[in-house]
């Protein structure tokens, strides 16, 4: 059995993600001498959890997974209901802090939903490849996707609530489903993000929206920090600034460093090389699990990498 597990890995795939987390953890380790190591501690600290987590994952069938996700759907639900009576960070309730510990329901969210989608689809599709397209199987698989992307939205986390949308735009599309259903949803966005931007969203996402076009129409508010971002990956050159050495980075220019801009980062102190090998790291990544979707044994494993695939692109984009 060992022999077979080891076989199905997709070694590609854990290679990449090892390069990229240790590039990571150098890049935070950098990033965070100022402040006693505090988010490399953590980081360490979910990487050593992850492991023996991922080595339990490897000898459970996915169908065994897929199977209780409807249990795990409703306990994120529950969750995500949760969060939205803790005490705002930055203006969203996102997170529940337990001590020295911070989680994001929304984070476990998009696997889980990924799964649960991956069930429902995989199901309704047993019972015919056009069923997918029906307009009773369309609702209740809309549904099980609204009600986490609304409990997202209100925390509110705008990001978290389109990689959901790309989710279930991708599974739908592997799945089969009619192509005027493809084409009434493009049409339906093309309609709907002006009336959204216009009259729904808060003036804080459409400045973040302004600016992410154009940093240099608030240069000294809201654009500094991704004007300050590009500074530091032209400053980079081609072999970097050397680890400590990084002048946006160190002397306090490049905010938030160990998140939003921790790429700007890696590309002023470690280089355009170590820029670009990030980039197309990713490229594999995204690569390897499409190719996992094509290859997979049954329409529930190639629903699940598919969805997983979306996650990387967005987690990345």
């Amino acid at each position: 059995m060992k022999r077979k597990i080891l076989k199905n890995i997709e070694w590609g795939i854990l290679i990449c993600t090892i390069i990229l987390v240790v590039i990571g953890l150098v890049a935070l380790t950098s990033a965070t001498q100022n402040s006693d190591y505090e988010d490399l501690k953590k980081q360490i600290m979910w990487v050593c959890i992850s492991i023996p987590i991922m080595i339990i994952i490897l000898f459970i069938d996915y169908d065994f997974i897929a199977k209780i996700s409807p249990i795990l759907y409703g306990i994120i639900i529950a969750l995500l209901i949760g969060v939205l009576f803790t005490e705002p960070i930055n203006g969203a309730t996102s997170w529940f802090n337990m001590g020295p510990v911070s989680l994001q329901p929304a984070e476990f969210a998009k696997v889980i939903c990924i799964l649960m989608l991956a069930l429902l689809i995989s199901r309704i599709q047993k019972k015919g490849k056009n069923e997918i397209s029906r307009a009773p199987k369309l609702l209740l698989i809309l549904l099980v996707f609204l009600v986490p992307t609304f409990l997202i939205i209100k925390q509110p986390d705008y990001g978290t609530a389109l990689a959901f949308i790309m989710a279930l735009v991708f599974m739908l599309f592997a799945a089969g489903i009619k192509k005027r259903y493809i084409i009434a949803s493009i049409l339906l966005v093309v309609i709907a993000v002006p009336l959204l931007y216009f009259f729904v969203l808060p003036e804080h996402a459409k400045t973040r929206i302004d600016v992410f076009l154009n940093p240099n129409i608030d240069p000294r508010g809201a654009g500094y920090n991704v004007i300050q971002s590009k500074l530091a990956i032209g400053a980079g050159e081609l072999l970097g600034m050397g680890l400590f050495k990084g002048n946006q980075t160190q002397l306090g220019f490049l905010y938030p460093k160990t998140t939003d801009f921790i790429f700007s980062l890696i590309s002023e102190e470690m280089g355009f090389i170590v820029a670009s090998a990030v980039i197309i790291l990713y490229v594999i990544l995204i690569t390897k699990a499409i190719y996992v979707a094509k290859t997979a044994k049954d329409d529930l494993g190639s629903y699940i990498a598919i969805g997983i695939a979306r996650s990387i692109f967005l987690s990345y984009g």
